[in-house]
């Protein structure tokens, strides 16, 4: 144990290290201070975190269901448009089929025909004079 002479010198020497409890008072007052102001600011943000939230689910979120139903009508027209798409562009496979086998087919003719006309043309301008060598 401490003998009391050392326990009144050190309770002195304490006490002249120690500040005022003014001090200390005064500076726990405005840590408070600033933790209340804090605390309230974290309220604030969460009300309107809040409040961002209730107009998200009751105005935005319909807004975006409309617009997701417009959108899978117009999903369904071009899926439609796409079928047609397709069904045109079998229906012109086919054609040129066709018109390729025609084509082999009735090529011959069509050149003979072709050089006929176009003999009698060029003799028909010669014999009109309109060309001189050919």
């Amino acid at each position: 144990m401490l003998r009391p002479a050392a326990e009144s010198g050190s309770r002195r020497l304490a006490r002249r290290l120690t500040p005022p409890p003014g001090d200390e008072v005064k500076e726990v007052e405005e840590t408070i201070e600033d933790l209340l102001r804090r605390l309230d600011e974290f309220c604030g943000m969460t009300d309107q975190i809040r409040n961002d939230t209730s107009q998200i689910l009751d105005e935005t979120i319909p807004l975006v269901k409309d617009k997701v139903m417009e959108m899978n009508h117009i999903y369904a027209k071009v899926d439609k448009l796409e079928a047609f798409v397709k069904m045109v562009a079998r229906h012109v496979s086919s054609l040129e089929e066709q018109v390729l086998e025609a084509e082999k087919t009735h090529g011959t003719f069509l050149n003979s025909v072709c050089r006929l006309f176009q003999c009698a043309t060029i003799s028909s301008l010669k014999n009109l004079g309109y060309v001189s060598s050919l």
